[in-house]
Formats: C-alpha cells, structure tokens, sequence
C-alpha cells in the first residue's frame, strides 16, 4: 500500500478548488482535481470487480453537462486543457474526457500523453475493486510525478462522503464549507452548475442526472440547455443542493471518529490562510517540499489568497433572500453557521 488517503470534500463552490491550489504549492503533493465528480453516478462507486477495460471506457467518457455548457459558451475555470493550442488533441467545443479536461494537465505538460499512458495501464489491470484501481491509479501518479502523497479533490464530493468512507477506510478528510447563501448564490452563477441544479430539479423535464439521460436530453432538447443557461432559475433550488449535500455529508459524518475528519471554514482560509494551512498540515501529515522548513510552502500557499470576495447575499430582494435563508437554515446549524 502506497501513501495514505487523503480527501478534501466540500459542495459546489465553496472553495475547495482554491485550497486544493494551495496545496498544490508544495511540490511533495499530488493534488487529484475532480476524477470522482465527472465518472458516471452510475459507475463510480460500484460494488462489484471492475476489469481494466470497462474502468478505462469510463475514463474516456466525456461529462455531457460539461460539454453542453462548455460548446455554448459557457466558461468553465476548472477545465485548464489548452484547447487548440498546436500539437494538443482537443479544440475548445469537443467532448473531451473528464479527467483530460481538469484534472491531468495540472499534472502534466502534455496532458494527451499522460492520458494515455494512464488509459493503457489502466486497461491492462485484471479485474479487482474499483477502490483498487483507483488507490493504484492515485499511487503510480503520485511515484510518476515524484511525489511522496496524493489528495484528491472534487466538487460536490461532501454529498458522497459515505462512498469515500467506504472505498477508503482509512482516509483522512478535510471538509471546507462556505456560508450556504453565498455558497447557492455562487453556484446560480456558475454555469455548469447553473444548468445542472436545474435539471436535477425537472426544469428541463424528469430525467435522471446520468450520462445515458443527459446525453439524450441534448439530442432530444437542447434548446432545453440554451433556456437553462440563459435565464436565473429560483435562488432556493441552488439553496437547497447546498443543504442536501451538507446534510448527506454529516449522516456520514456521525460514523467517523473525530481524528479522521477536520471542519475548515473558507471564509477563515482566505483571511486566515498561514493559520488554516498550517492546521491541515499536521491534521493530514503532510510533508515539507525543500530543505526551508515545515512552513515554507505555506508561504506560498497563502499568497494565492485575495481576502474574502464580495458578499452576494445582502443584495438579494427580501422575498428571494427569505426563501433562500429557509432553504440553507437546517443544514447551516449543522455546520455550526
């Protein structure tokens, strides 16, 4: 067994990606960005011995909400392939891989190579849990790279926690969360979730959020997906996936012993960055990157920090902001908020 596992978990827009950019300062991490949150949720945590092959057909599956979204136009900071770019596979539009996308060319400069170095020994590996093959896969990327540990980090992934508990036992966890209203306020604005939330909640008719489904809402009704982008749906429905991702997260929560799990808030990340780095340092064991000492990569680390955005909430209209407050109010108290 290589390194061990390591997670930050939290909802959509609320900050992980900006921690997981801090930790990628120090040059002894592997920091994953989003493998779990773009697998099929029909797929991902699958029980059952996975062969190599079907796990690799995953892999190459593009997100079709990420594909929709990003061919209209539609911009998506997360996806730093450099579509386009001469001697890259990918223009911007193309449904390209999920982890191509976001996570591998933060691990490598010729992120086509990388992917499919990954896809031919992943298609090799016999048949074992997934929970093997992704523990293999993190492990060979974390020696590849000549780093020592690896933590992965996906949007929305505090909703799955009890997966993760369950793929990884003994995985240490870091749950960053955001004030809920600013957090679905953050997400309305944010077009792949803007479009998402909504068709979780039938505002492009009932269907269910798998590949198969969303792939056939935009043969079907793409003029669905143009609607949806286009227009602001009500301020609650984005409240309540906030509530119900922290509310599935705490019912895994409650199994875990306290050691295993630490609450870091982003609104003291970004005013407070040495002092909520410096926790997660000793809470997950990390290493020190250079011979400077223990901090000096959280030096660093903290600079990416530009102090606490702009508060969204209190220019809401009264009605929309009540809605909202009664959407968050349950799951806020369980964060302590």
């Amino acid at each position: 067994m290589g390194a061990p596992a390591r997670f930050v978990v939290g909802t959509g827009r609320c900050g992980s990606t900006l921690l997981s950019r801090m930790l990628a300062t120090n040059a002894k991490i592997l920091n994953v960005f989003e493998l779990f949150s773009g697998l099929d949720t029909s797929f991902r945590f699958t029980d059952r011995p996975v062969p190599g092959p079907e796990l690799a057909h995953h892999l190459r599956l593009d997100h079709p909400m990420l594909t929709m979204v990003m061919k209209r136009g539609g911009e998506v900071p997360e996806v730093v392939y450099p579509f386009g770019e001469p001697g890259f596979r990918y223009r911007l539009g193309d449904p390209i891989p999920w982890a191509l996308g976001i996570a591998i060319p933060r691990i490598s400069d010729d992120p086509d190579a990388l992917f499919d170095e990954i896809l031919a020994r992943v298609e090799a590996t016999p048949a074992q849990p997934l929970s093997k093959h992704y523990r293999d896969l993190f492990d060979w990327l974390a020696e590849r790279s000549g780093r020592t540990c690896w933590i992965e980090r996906s949007g929305t992934s505090i909703d799955y926690l009890g997966d993760l508990v369950r793929f990884f036992p003994e995985a240490r966890f870091v749950h960053i969360h955001r004030d809920g209203l600013e957090a679905a306020l953050s997400m309305r604005e944010y077009a792949v979730l803007r479009v998402a939330v909504a068709v979780m909640n039938g505002l492009a008719g009932e269907i269910e959020y798998t590949h198969e489904a969303l792939h056939r809402l935009e043969r079907e009704d793409g003029a669905a997906i143009d609607r949806l982008l286009a227009t602001r749906s009500p301020i609650e429905l984005y409240g309540q996936y906030w509530a119900d991702q922290i509310k599935s997260g705490e019912k895994a929560r409650r199994k875990l012993p306290p050691e295993v799990f630490l609450d870091v808030r982003f609104e003291e990340l970004v005013t407070k960055p040495v002092e909520v780095l410096s926790r997660i340092t000793e809470f997950l064991d990390l290493p020190r990157d250079d011979g400077t000492g223990p901090g000096a990569w959280i030096e660093r680390a903290a600079a990416l920090s530009h102090g606490m955005p702009k508060q969204r909430a209190p220019e809401l209209p009264a009605d929309e902001l009540g809605r909202l407050e009664a959407a968050c109010a349950e799951a806020m108290r369980l964060v302590g908020r």
